[in-house]
């Protein structure tokens, strides 16, 4: 099998093994007894036609040629992954960014994770501390208002008027 990820199959094996030792697959619980999001038909849309091995993990991938090859695919599913593919020119992908950039800032700040697992731990840690006291994510917040008053500044310039007399006509 061709490899078309750098780093490939084998990064996407070891990090499966990694998940493996933490959470063996004998102790997953069946396809109909598992979250939502833990299963196929959640990401898949439809009922798998074999839902074996277990999803494991989903692998969000952007849509580049080599992403979608038959061969790649079929890789990812006959190991629990499922390869999620960002939409092209998706708007909602610039909110998503900012959400992760901060959650991800939050999470990792001084820290040097030594696996996956602590990585994953510790951005769960962060999600469930945000959900449990939100901050709201608001656009056109503080930040928007504050950059239009600095345009609004630089439009004005000094601030100095001329006024333009009109003609009296008699």
């Amino acid at each position: 099998m061709r490899c078309y990820i750098p780093g490939g199959n084998a990064q996407l094996t070891e990090v499966l093994a990694e998940i493996e030792k933490t959470h063996p697959r004998a102790e997953l619980p069946p396809e109909e007894e598992r979250l939502a999001c833990a299963r196929w038909e959640t990401w898949l849309g439809h009922p798998p036609r074999n839902p074996e091995p277990p999803l494991r993990i989903v692998l969000v991938l952007d849509n580049l040629a080599g992403h979608l090859s038959y061969d790649l695919v079929r890789w990812c599913f006959d190991h629990g992954v499922m390869p999620l593919y960002t939409p092209i020119g998706g708007s909602w992908l610039n909110m998503a960014e900012s959400v992760q950039r901060i959650i991800v800032r939050r999470a990792l700040s001084g820290q040097h994770p030594k696996t996956a697992q602590q990585i994953i731990e510790w951005l769960e840690q962060t999600v469930a501390g945000w959900n449990a006291d939100p901050t709201p994510f608001v656009w056109n917040g503080k930040r928007r208002r504050r950059r239009e008053r600095a345009r609004l500044r630089r439009l004005a310039g000094s601030g100095a008027a001329m006024r333009v007399c009109k003609p009296i006509v008699s």
